[in-house]
């Protein structure tokens, strides 16, 4: 028997004896457990006995081939790889999602030991998701109003997680404020925005961003499409509005991106990556949110995925007041956005 076959059993061997002591000891699931006993006897059983490898060989009708018993072992590998590919991407998956409701959990109940004396919420929230954003969080809410077309507004700000004094500007402004305990991204901090608008009772969601692109008083312009039942989901648009000239790249991208989503969702949009939007909070539970950053098109494609009716008017988008974007480079924010309006729309 060469060396290499005995590397081989023992190598199943070893895998066999580490896997069932984890199980003994209720540190392995059943399903790890298992997938992981038959790697290991598959791995003994070829290096013990190599004609074993023939059944297979046969089964695959390959008597013919040049080198078939190891084209045989290379089709077998490859489908339990893809197989544990799969179950991995399914597992991890999931622990993402548990993670996720953790923070946001977390959060949440640090909304309600700093505010114990709210119950419910106005009508309408505003939500602002904020990252060392303290030099123009101050300027932004200086300039929120107080109710929008007849009703209440409040401003909630998710510091997500930032290292400047961004949540004291928010609460020194007079405005709610919770903190992420970790900095996860723009996405994440307003699932946590949206976790409180639910469970305080708010009928409509508005967002934007901290550092002044977006104006408080264009706030009515979307949320009256709601308040008027025409539509559920009001994205502000600068093509439609004005904006102040930015990178062509970014400005060109906009446009690539727009008639992909319309290619895959039949929704006709003109401002798929702006933040300045409102939802009825209802029908903004429906929606399956998981992007950490790249969210204004997860939004968009779930939401016509789900049939929810959507909108646009036109908006005012400014150049940030001071500091560099979070969105990173042209190509890798290109890039990263692609990536998010294809898993959106495949998943």
């Amino acid at each position: 028997m060469t060396s290499i076959r005995w590397l081989g059993i023992l190598v199943g061997v070893s895998g066999f004896f580490f896997v069932f002591n984890r199980f003994r000891h209720g540190r392995a699931r059943r399903i790890d457990f298992f997938w992981s006993m038959i790697m290991s006897f598959c791995l003994i059983t070829v290096s013990a006995y190599p004609p074993f490898v023939s059944l297979l060989r046969d089964m695959l009708l390959l008597e013919q081939a040049q080198f078939s018993r190891l084209i045989a072992i290379i089709i077998l590998s490859n489908i339990l790889l893809w197989i544990f590919f799969f179950y991995g991407q399914f597992r991890w998956t999931k622990y993402i999602d548990q993670f996720d409701h953790l923070v946001r959990r977390l959060g949440v109940a640090d909304f309600e030991r700093y505010y114990p004396e709210i119950k419910s919420l106005p009508p309408v929230l505003v939500v602002i998701p904020a990252y060392n954003e303290a030099d123009n969080l101050e300027i932004v809410l200086k300039a929120m109003p107080g109710e929008v077309l007849g009703r209440e507004l409040k401003t909630l700000v998710i510091d997500d997680g930032s290292q400047d004094n961004t949540l004291e500007i928010a609460r020194r402004g007079g405005v709610l404020a919770v903190k992420n305990p970790i900095n996860r991204g723009g996405g994440a901090a307003l699932r946590m925005g949206f976790d409180i608008a639910r469970q305080y009772g708010v009928d409509i969601v508005v967002t934007m961003d901290a550092d002044g692109q977006h104006l408080p008083s264009e706030i009515p312009d979307l949320v009256a499409p709601v308040l008027n039942d025409e539509v559920d989901f009001v994205i502000g648009s600068r093509i439609l509005g004005k904006r102040e000239k930015d990178s062509i790249i970014r400005y060109m991208g906009i446009h690539v991106f727009n008639t992909l989503i319309r290619l895959l969702t039949h929704v006709k949009i003109t401002d798929c990556s702006n933040g300045f939007r409102a939802f009825r909070t209802s029908e903004l539970a429906r929606v399956l949110l998981r992007q950490d950053q790249f969210h204004t098109s997860e939004l968009i494609i779930d939401a016509a995925k789900k049939r929810i009716r959507i909108g646009e008017v036109p908006v005012t988008v400014k150049r940030r007041h001071s500091g560099e974007s979070k969105k990173g480079k042209n190509w890798r924010y290109g890039f990263s956005f692609f990536r998010t309006v294809f898993k959106t729309w495949w998943r």
